[in-house]
């Protein structure tokens, strides 16, 4: 059984104030185990480990002062990004949304706009893409339960023009042509490759962020998975030779987090590149400001755009 100091560093950790931490201990059951007054009496200590300072890894990538981030909001920042990915599976498999006991928490909820179920031409791909949705699912239901009354609520969601406005900026359709992602499952593949590789880095880029070993092993476990669907996206694409169009996607994300050279396509030099690593084959990452940069179609500080109309909820919310 854990003991009365791990179980007070994980709310602390999970909470991003005090009520936070309040209501964490209700929802998990912890109330009447001395838990409380471990924390009232290690208020000092408790308020330096909710504001880590960013660890020497995570270098200056926050415009500004170096600012603390609390591991709640790692993990608000995390299922933002697992809300967007969770309906846009589940509409192109199902045909509906998350169900209404996954939606609400802190922040103001929004709607999501476009989705519909995919007419899979390929068992293989329906079966990929039912297994993705399910993962998905599981994660944010995960972030959620790990988050307690910190959790933040589903944020506004465009799965509709951003898709088209992210296709014309990799040249896949020009003028006032429209990309549906949710035609066809070669479209709903290409919207799923920017989904997956993109949660692969932002887990990979948060990592240095979390300093609760819980949850650290906990977001391992999740890019982990994020890993294993990029491999899976990327390998259709491949076999399907969308090679022009994916790796059009490719340098159309690398132009907007930044000026390194970082995203990779699923070929380089003429060769297969399914597993996207740098010289020592390690997958690189994007820091929290680097991935709004993509998700917000940005590559300006901005707190808005793109699949997230109205901004993500929680702390890490602006793009780098």
């Amino acid at each position: 059984m854990f003991d009365r100091q791990f179980i007070a560093s994980a709310i602390n950790r999970s909470a991003e104030n005090g009520v936070d931490r309040r209501r964490f201990m209700r929802a998990a059951g912890l109330t009447g185990l001395g838990v409380g007054g471990a924390l009232a009496a290690g208020t000092a200590i408790a308020s330096a480990e909710d504001s880590p300072s960013i660890p020497p890894e995570a270098g200056n990538l926050i415009p500004g002062p170096a600012a603390p981030i609390t591991d709640g909001a790692v993990l608000n920042f995390a299922l933002n990004l697992e809300y967007l990915e969770a309906e846009f599976y589940q509409r192109a498999v199902n045909g509906v949304g998350l169900p209404g006991n996954l939606l609400g928490g802190k922040g103001r909820l929004g709607g999501v706009k476009g989705g519909r179920k995919v007419k899979f031409t390929s068992p293989a791909v329906a079966a990929y893409a039912k297994e993705i949705a399910a993962d998905e699912l599981d994660h944010v239901k995960f972030l959620r339960k790990a988050l307690g009354g910190a959790a933040v609520s589903r944020p506004a969601l465009d799965l509709d023009a951003s898709f088209t406005a992210a296709a014309k900026a990799a040249g896949l359709i020009s003028g006032n042509q429209k990309f549906d992602v949710f035609a066809n499952e070669n479209n709903f593949l290409l919207g799923a490759f920017i989904f997956e590789d993109v949660g692969v880095t932002a887990y990979k880029g948060a990592a240095p962020l979390v300093q609760n070993k819980t949850y650290l092993s906990a977001a391992a476990g999740i890019l982990a998975v994020e890993a294993y669907h990029a491999g899976i996206i990327r390998s259709s694409l491949y076999n399907k030779g969308l090679i022009k169009e994916t790796n059009a996607i490719s340098d159309a994300r690398d132009s907007l987090d930044g000026s390194s050279d970082l995203d990779q396509g699923i070929t380089r030099n003429g060769a297969a590149n399914l597993v996207p690593t740098d010289g020592n084959a390690i997958a690189f990452g994007r820091t929290p400001f680097q991935v709004l940069n993509v998700v917000y179609l940005n590559p300006r500080p901005v707190t808005r755009g793109g699949f997230f109309p109205a901004g993500v909820n929680g702390a890490l919310n602006i793009s780098g």
